[in-house]
């Protein structure tokens, strides 16, 4: 990865441009828990807002669901998550840190050479809580660590209510929780996060062709997200690898700073969680094909996303650090940053600028008409080349700047943040010329 894309740089523009902040800071901050600032939960609404234009209402097979965050214990024990979503732990007797097995290489205790390890005891990631006011074992249940069992355990109101048949996908994005011993990597490994997921229901048979398809699909999405090919990369997990309901599985990894890592993947889930969850809830699950004329449970090809995961690979993929481009009469002690975003993904897709506070009046008369449209920032404070960087730091692709020369001529001066291009345009042209320059969801 360039060195202008080493992850401290990331973390500390995040933060002091209002994208990402850690959680609590005021008490010292929490361990895997994040703040989104305003242009980070922008940037990260926008992420969602296309995820489900592009696989929900842009498909005919595909429909939504929304399922709560608190299940009844019993679906994570039909599911397997109580018995088995664990980690292995280890302890280093000399300073006390715990870690997963996994982290730790050839005994060595990672914050301080070769300390003694104790042998590896499960874990089990899941959060606990309880329902009511007595904490007992009948009580007990966990934050979900994943979307998916809500569609499992939903799946026939939702064909009933909706009236499609197999084919059909069932969409989420929503919160899980997971109790990780170390969280690593700022937003790749946290401890609360969003996963946007599909639960694609097919015919035995059929599942193959259909998760070649929807890695295919998957992949064109995160490019579509701005992400350049060249960062990813496919890895096809081995069968001795592979979890407990899964034919096969095959991630999509980003070059994150830290190298290629998980961002999305697509999985087999054969028929293992609607046959799982009729075996212990007694309610018939199975799919009736009415061409066939015979009942089965459907096979289940599970495409899936950290949606904290995207975002944080989207930055690192329009994240540059370059010598200064803009002119300006101050003292510029660092170098400029330009988050290349794409335009539809952007937080703020224009920003207006009077050029001195003179003509405030006039410019935010435009400001007022182009925020109708997209999100929008005034700015009159400082010089131009200061506002442009601003700006050009948030991702902002269009900025607008008002002179003396638009009260007679009725033109503002447009510049393109990546080529730094300026040009005239009429006021009464602009928001034509906007559109289309901005590829907006």
């Amino acid at each position: 990865m360039a060195e202008n894309k080493d992850l401290e740089k990331i973390v500390s523009w995040a933060k002091r441009r209002g994208y990402i902040m850690p959680g609590s800071e005021i008490y010292g901050g929490i361990g895997g828990i994040y703040d989104l600032g305003p242009y980070g939960v922008a940037l990260k609404n926008n992420i969602k807002k296309l995820w489900w234009k592009t696989f929900v209402e842009d498909r005919d097979d595909v429909v939504g669901l929304e399922s709560a965050i608190l299940m009844n214990r019993k679906v994570w024990q039909a599911s397997g998550h109580e018995a088995g979503f664990t980690d292995e732990l280890v302890e280093c007797k000399k300073c006390h840190q715990r870690f997963k097995a996994d982290d730790v290489a050839e005994g060595k205790c990672p914050s301080g050479g070769a300390h003694e390890l104790t042998e590896p005891k499960a874990f089990n990631a899941m959060f606990e809580t309880y329902i009511g006011v007595v904490k007992d074992e009948d009580a007990k249940t966990y934050l979900r660590p994943e979307t998916a069992q809500g569609m499992f355990t939903d799946f026939k109101q939702v064909l009933e209510t909706s009236r499609k048949k197999l084919p059909v996908g069932i969409a989420q994005i929503g919160k899980c929780f997971r109790n990780e011993i170390n969280t690593k990597d700022y937003l790749f490994r946290v401890r609360e996060f969003e996963i946007a997921e599909i639960e694609y229901f097919v015919k035995p048979g059929d599942d193959e062709k259909s998760f070649d398809e929807w890695l295919k699909r998957w992949e064109e999405f995160v490019l579509s997200c701005g992400i350049k090919k060249e960062n990813l990369q496919n890895y096809e997990h081995p069968k001795e690898g592979l979890a407990h309901y899964s034919k096969g599985t095959t991630d999509l990894q980003y070059n994150f700073p830290f190298g290629f890592k998980e961002l999305a993947g697509v999985a087999n889930r054969t028929d293992f969680d609607l046959k799982s969850h009729e075996e212990a809830s007694g309610k018939d699950l199975k799919y009736f094909d009415e061409e066939a004329k015979e009942k089965y449970w459907p096979y289940v090809i599970e495409p899936t996303l950290g949606v904290e995961r995207l975002l944080l690979a989207v930055i690192c993929d329009a994240f540059e650090e370059l010598e200064s481009r803009t002119e300006t009469t101050e003292a510029v002690t660092e170098k400029e940053i330009v988050l290349h975003l794409d335009p539809k993904l952007a937080p703020v897709k224009v920003a207006v600028f009077p050029l001195v506070k003179k003509i405030s009046k006039e410019a935010r008369e435009v400001y007022e008409d182009l925020k109708k449209c997209w999100p929008a920032e005034f700015d009159e404070s400082g010089s131009i080349g200061r506002r442009y960087r601003r700006q050009d730091e948030i991702g902002t692709p269009f900025c607008v700047t008002f002179d003396f020369d638009s009260l007679e001529d009725q033109k503002v001066t447009v510049r393109d943040r990546d080529t730094m291009k300026q040009e005239r345009v009429e006021i009464k042209e602009l928001k034509n010329y906007l559109f289309e320059k901005l590829n907006i969801i």
